[in-house]
């Protein structure tokens, strides 16, 4: 065989691996196409705190706290085990790379810090502040930016933590302003969801959540009323006498 007819062989065959890869690539762009994507699903586990469970949280906080609980619904041994819980999921998905923890002013602080503690992945941490809350129980509807981060988002993996999301029109608004930074990624993670306040016109995918939330107003572990309430170790339910206007 000619040295020529061996090159035109080798070319040709080389063009026809060529050909191949891109079909290859067709076919998965195709598929992926016919495919879409599946939304994550994560575990929202529920939970009925007994009467001793208020009994002990009422011996423990403010007499004039106590007298407006109607029940607890998370108490705080239950919260600490399915942050470690949560906290777990969350190193697995970030295994090399390193978070910016992007806390939601206030409410956000005790989830937040309790949530970083169990890590096994580095990160940093930062807060931004928004407002769509006056001192009632509804969310107004309209968010305003009022502390914006400390550092550049850009090329960062994002985790939004934030302590309860009910009609997720905040979120969605913090998620599409990180989206605009060309950030890395963008996650979310919450120690409540109150699916049934969900805005059905807005598309939020929750990445991390602690437990599903009854509809009703809820205090403690961050969440507050008119400033009250805020630091209690435990998630709990206020009275409506406690918070109707008289």
């Amino acid at each position: 065989m000619s040295k020529q007819v061996v090159a035109v062989d080798k070319a040709f065959l080389e063009k026809l691996a060529g050909f191949s890869d891109f079909l290859k690539e067709g076919l998965k762009e195709l598929k992926a196409k016919k495919e879409p994507k599946k939304k994550r699903v994560t575990r929202k586990p529920s939970y009925k705190a007994s009467d001793e469970d208020l009994k002990q949280a009422r011996e423990t906080i403010p007499p004039q706290w106590a007298k407006s609980l109607k029940t607890i619904l998370f108490p705080q041994q239950k919260i600490e085990a399915r942050l470690k819980e949560m906290a777990a999921e969350i190193s697995h998905d970030y295994q090399g790379k390193e978070i910016l923890a992007v806390g939601l002013l206030t409410g956000c602080i005790m989830f937040q810090m309790n949530l970083l503690k169990y890590l096994t992945v580095p990160y940093k941490l930062d807060f931004i502040k928004v407002s769509s809350y006056g001192s009632g129980t509804q969310s107004s509807g309209n968010v305003r930016l009022k502390k914006d981060l400390s550092m550049d988002p850009m090329g960062k993996h994002i985790l939004i933590t934030e302590d309860l999301i009910d009609t997720g029109k905040t979120l969605a608004f913090i998620a599409k302003y990180f989206s605009d930074k060309k950030c890395a990624s963008v996650k979310i993670a919450c120690l409540l969801s109150k699916e049934a306040r969900r805005d059905q016109d807005i598309d939020l995918e929750v990445d991390y959540c602690g437990f599903e939330c009854p509809d009703e107003f809820v205090v403690g572990y961050g969440m507050d009323f008119a400033e009250h309430y805020r630091a209690l170790p435990f998630v709990g339910v206020l009275k409506e006498e406690a918070f109707m206007k008289k």
